[in-house]
C-alpha cells in the first residue's frame, strides 16, 4: 500500500481524497468531510490503523455446532436438520453427494440448483430491468411534458382540436368546442402552453392533442394556428383596453333588395357604423327580434370580410333554431332553462373572442338580444351590495352589462367591434324601465319600435321622432343628409303613425334608397321654389 504524507493529501481535492478513501477500506466517505478523511487515509496507508471492515447485510451466520449437538438434532429433529442444510450451507460437488448418503425417506431436491444460480438470476433481472428504463428514457426524452400523452396510442381523427380558449383563475384553461360549453371533445391547455404561446381567453386555437387516460379530456400538446394565423407568425399583440377609440366613420349598409322595407328604413333613419354602439328599444311583440334577424342577414350578404355574431341571452330554443338557420354566422345562445350564471359566462366569452379579433384589426359585429335579461341575470349572480334600486335591481348588477356594451367601439387605424343590442319596456316590470333608463345616454344610436304600429301591422314600426344616430353627418353623403333632414321637418307635425306610414309609402314606390333620395330632393326643391321653406335646403 502506498504511503502519504499529510501535505500530499491536504492538497488534493475532496473528490479524490474520496475515491482515495474508498481504496484504502473506509467505508461511506462521502459522509465524512476532508480533515476527517486526510486523517483516516493517512493513518491506514501508514500502518497506524487497519480500515474498519464494512457492515455485512442479510442474515448473521449461525455458529458451528458441535457433533455431540448435531448428532441429537439429527436424531429428534431431522427434517429441520435437512432444511437448515439447503439453505444455509453451500451446495454440495459431486463427490459429495456420491460419498454422503441422505438419510432415510428423503430424495435430493429437484430445486437445488436454483439456490446455487440465485445470484446470476438476480444480476441478469437487474441488468433486464436496467435496461427497460433506459430505452423508456430515451424514448421520453425529448418531450419534456405531458409524458404520459405520449405513451398513449389514439386515433388520427383525434389528434386535432379547435376551440375557444377559456382560462380558469388557476391559469391553465381549456378548448371549449361547441358553444363555449363543456364537451366530451374539449382539450386542456396547461399554464406552460398559454404562457409560451401569449395565449389569451377568447383565443381561437387549433391545436395537436394527445390523450392521456381514459375518462380525461386531452392535453394539448402543441399550438398550430391562433386566430386563424400560425402561432409563429402572431407577435405581440395591443390590449384592447389601450386602443383609442373614435365615432364611427365608415358605414355599413343594410340595404340588399328593394322589397326590404325594414333595412331600407335603417339606412336612412338610423345608420349604422363600423363601431356603432346601438340600441333598439321595443316593447313585446314589436317585431324586435325580426328586426335583428334581417339586420345579421343584410350585414352577411353585404360584407361577407365582417365577423358576425349573435348572442342570444333567455331566449326560447325555437328562436336559436330559427336564427341558425336564417344567418350566415356564428349563434352563440343560452336559452330560458339555463341558471344565470350560464347567461353571464356565455355573454363574457363572447365579448372575449370578439376582443381578441379587435385586437388584430378585424371588424366584428355582434347582435345582442337582449340587453335587459342579461342585465337582469347579472342581478341574481352578483354579490349584493345592499342598496336597490327602484324595481329591485341591485346597483352592481349594471356595472357587468354596462361594461359589455361599452365594449362597442371603432378603433383608430384598427379594427372596430359594433354592439347591436336590445331593450324591453312596457312589459309591466319597473326593473326593466329601470334598465331601459339606466343605458339610455350610453349608446350612440337609437331605435325606438312602437307598440300602436304593429298592432296596426305596419312593419318596421319605427317611430321616427326618436329614432336617429349621433354624428350622423360622418355615414351619410351630403345629397342624403339633405333628404333625411328635409323630411323630418315635414313630417315632424304629423303623427308617428302616420308619418311612418307615408315614409314607407315612399320608400315602396322606388327601388333603393338613391332613387329614393334624389326624387325626394328635387320634391323639396320644388316645395322651395312654391314658397315652402325648408331650412336644410341649400
Amino acid at each position: 500500500m502506498q504511503k502519504f504524507s499529510k501535505q500530499e493529501l491536504e492538497a488534493k481535492s475532496i473528490f479524490e481524497m474520496r475515491a482515495l478513501a474508498k481504496d484504502v477500506g473506509v467505508s461511506a466517505p462521502t459522509k465524512l468531510n476532508k480533515a476527517d478523511l486526510v486523517d483516516l487515509v493517512y493513518k491506514i496507508t501508514n500502518g497506524e490503523m487497519t480500515p474498519p471492515e464494512a457492515p455485512r447485510r442479510g442474515r448473521p451466520k449461525k455458529s458451528v455446532e458441535t457433533t455431540e449437538n448435531a448428532q441429537t438434532t439429527s436424531e429428534t429433529k431431522p427434517e429441520r436438520q435437512y432444511v437448515e442444510v439447503l439453505t444455509a450451507s453451500p451446495a454440495p460437488t459431486a463427490e459429495q453427494n456420491s460419498d454422503t448418503p441422505l438419510p432415510r425417506g428423503f430424495e435430493k431436491p429437484k430445486f437445488q440448483p436454483a439456490f446455487r444460480n440465485q445470484n446470476q438470476y438476480q444480476q441478469n433481472r437487474n441488468q433486464n430491468f436496467n435496461q427497460k428504463q433506459n430505452t423508456y428514457r430515451s424514448q421520453n426524452q425529448p418531450v419534456r411534458e405531458n409524458t404520459l400523452a405520449e405513451r398513449t396510442d389514439i386515433d388520427d381523427s383525434e389528434q386535432i382540436r379547435e376551440g375557444y380558449l377559456e382560462i380558469n383563475p388557476d391559469g391553465y384553461g381549456f378548448l371549449r368546442v361547441k358553444n363555449g360549453e363543456f364537451n366530451e371533445m374539449d382539450a386542456y391547455v396547461s399554464a406552460m402552453k398559454i404562457k409560451q404561446y401569449g395565449l389569451r381567453r377568447g383565443d381561437y386555437v387549433t391545436s395537436l392533442c394527445k390523450k392521456v387516460q381514459e375518462g380525461r379530456p386531452s392535453a394539448v400538446v402543441s399550438v398550430t394556428t391562433i386566430n386563424g394565423i400560425e402561432a409563429d407568425k402572431v407577435g405581440k399583440r395591443p390590449n384592447f383596453d389601450d386602443l383609442v377609440p373614435i365615432y364611427p366613420n365608415e358605414r355599413i349598409r343594410l340595404e340588399v333588395s328593394p322589397r326590404e322595407y325594414a333595412t331600407r328604413c335603417i339606412d336612412l333613419v338610423s345608420p349604422i357604423g363600423k363601431g356603432q354602439r346601438g340600441i333598439i328599444v321595443s316593447p313585446p311583440k314589436a317585431g324586435k327580434t325580426t328586426l335583428l334577424k334581417m339586420i345579421a342577414s343584410s350585414i352577411a350578404k353585404n360584407y361577407p370580410e365582417i365577423e358576425l355574431k349573435v348572442l342570444l341571452i333567455d331566449e326560447r330554443p325555437e328562436e336559436v333554431t330559427d336564427m341558425q338557420r336564417s344567418i350566415k354566422g356564428e349563434v352563440v345562445y343560452s336559452t330560458f332553462d339555463e341558471l344565470p350564471e350560464h347567461h353571464t359566462k356565455t355573454a363574457e366569452m363572447l365579448l372575449e373572442r370578439a376582443k381578441r379579433l379587435v385586437e388584430m384589426g378585424k371588424d366584428v359585429v355582434i347582435l345582442l338580444d337582449s340587453l335587459t335579461r342579461l342585465a337582469r341575470a347579472y342581478n341574481l349572480t352578483i354579490p349584493p351590495t345592499g342598496r336597490t334600486l327602484s324595481g329591485g335591481i341591485d346597483p352592481g348588477a349594471l356595472h357587468s352589462p354596462k361594461r359589455f356594451f361599452g365594449s362597442a367601439r371603432n378603433i383608430e387605424n384598427g379594427g372596430s367591434l359594433t354592439i347591436i343590442a336590445t331593450a324591453l319596456i312596457d312589459t309591466g316590470s319597473r326593473m326593466d324601465d329601470v334598465i331601459f333608463e339606466e343605458f339610455k345616454g350610453t349608446g350612440n344610436m337609437e331605435i325606438h319600435l312602437d307598440r300602436r304600429l304593429s298592432e296596426k301591422r305596419i312593419f318596421p314600426a319605427i317611430d321616427l321622432a326618436k329614432s336617429g344616430t349621433r354624428k350622423e353627418e360622418l355615414l351619410l353623403t351630403p345629397s342624403e343628409l339633405e333628404g333625411i333632414w328635409g323630411i323630418r321637418k315635414i313630417l315632424s307635425n304629423s303623427d308617428n303613425a302616420e308619418a311612418t306610414e307615408n315614409l314607407i309609402g315612399m320608400i315602396v314606390k322606388t327601388t333603393s334608397n338613391k332613387e329614393f333620395i334624389d326624387q325626394l330632393n328635387l320634391q323639396l326643391r320644388m316645395l322651395a321654389k312654391e314658397g315652402y321653406t325648408v331650412r336644410s335646403l341649400k
